[in-house]
C-alpha cells in the first residue's frame, strides 16, 4: 500500500469551517479554532526546525507580529517536529540569528507540535509529491467565525511573500466591510470592484452613469473610491 494510499491528503476548502483540533504549542495546549473565535487566524506550517528557509520565515512573521495584530490577526504556525525541538530552535533564533536586520527576535506565538502529523493531514500538509516527512509551506487565513477564507500553498524550496499575506488580510477584511471585491494587486486607498449589475435596467443605469459614485468601463466592469483612511479606519485596531 503507497503513501497517498494509506493516507489520503485532506484538502480544507475555502467557505468551509477549519478543521478542529487540540494540540500542544510552545505557548500551551490549545483548542483550535475554538479558542481564537472572534479573531482572524493565520495558520501556517512549516517543513521542519534549524532550517534557514524556515528560520527566515519565523523571524519575518514575528518582527510582523504586532502588525498583524492590529490588523485583528493571530498567528499560529506548525511544524511536524516535537516540542523540545522548537523550544530550542526558538531559543537559537532569539540568541544567535541575524537576518536583514532583524536580531534578537522572540518568537511569541503558538508553534504546533505535530510528531504524529494528525493535524498537518487534516490541513492537507503533508503532500506526497513533495515530501511524506515534512509539511509543505500552507498558508490558511481564517475569520472570526472560523471559516476559511484563503488557502495558499509553497513548496518546501519558495520562502512565502509576507507584504502579499499581510495584502491579502487587509483585502478580505475589506472586502466584508464595504461589501466589494478588489482588484488585482490591490492596495488600500486603489479602487474597489463593484459586483456586476444583476438587470437589465441596472446596466443600463450605470452605463449612463445613473449611480452616483460608480465608474464604468462597461456594464460589468465598475469601480468606486474607497479612501485609504476608510479602509484603515475600518480594518486596523485603533491604538
Amino acid at each position: 500500500m503507497d503513501e497517498l494510499t494509506a493516507h489520503p491528503i485532506s484538502l480544507p476548502r475555502i467557505g468551509e469551517p477549519a478543521p478542529e483540533f487540540t494540540a500542544v504549542t510552545t505557548q500551551g495546549t490549545i483548542n483550535f479554532p475554538a479558542d481564537y473565535k472572534g479573531s482572524w487566524v493565520i495558520l501556517f506550517s512549516h517543513p521542519a526546525d534549524f532550517t534557514p528557509v524556515c528560520t527566515s520565515e519565523f523571524m519575518t512573521f514575528a518582527h510582523m507580529e504586532s502588525q498583524f495584530a492590529e490588523a485583528g490577526c493571530k498567528l499560529v504556525g506548525l511544524s511536524v517536529d516535537g516540542l523540545y525541538s522548537h523550544i530550542a530552535w526558538l531559543r537559537t533564533i532569539k540568541e544567535k540569528i541575524e537576518y536583514r536586520g532583524m536580531k534578537n527576535i522572540e518568537v511569541k506565538f503558538p508553534l504546533i507540535e505535530d510528531i504524529t502529523m494528525e493535524v498537518a493531514r487534516k490541513y492537507g500538509m503533508i503532500q506526497p509529491g513533495e515530501s511524506n516527512t515534512k509539511a509543505v509551506r500552507a498558508v490558511f487565513i481564517i475569520d472570526p467565525k472560523g471559516i476559511i477564507r484563503t488557502i495558499i500553498y509553497y513548496p518546501l524550496s519558495l520562502g512565502r511573500n509576507f507584504d502579499e499575506l499581510y495584502r491579502a488580510l487587509i483585502a478580505l477584511k475589506t472586502a466584508d466591510e464595504f461589501g466589494i471585491a478588489t482588484p488585482a494587486d490591490w492596495r488600500p486607498g486603489d479602487d474597489v470592484i463593484i459586483s456586476p449589475a444583476a438587470s437589465c435596467s441596472s446596466a443600463q443605469n450605470r452605463m449612463e452613469g445613473k449611480e452616483e459614485g460608480l465608474e464604468c468601463k462597461d456594464w460589468f466592469f465598475c469601480t468606486k473610491k474607497i479612501s485609504k483612511e476608510s479602509v484603515l479606519s475600518k480594518v486596523i485596531k485603533k491604538s
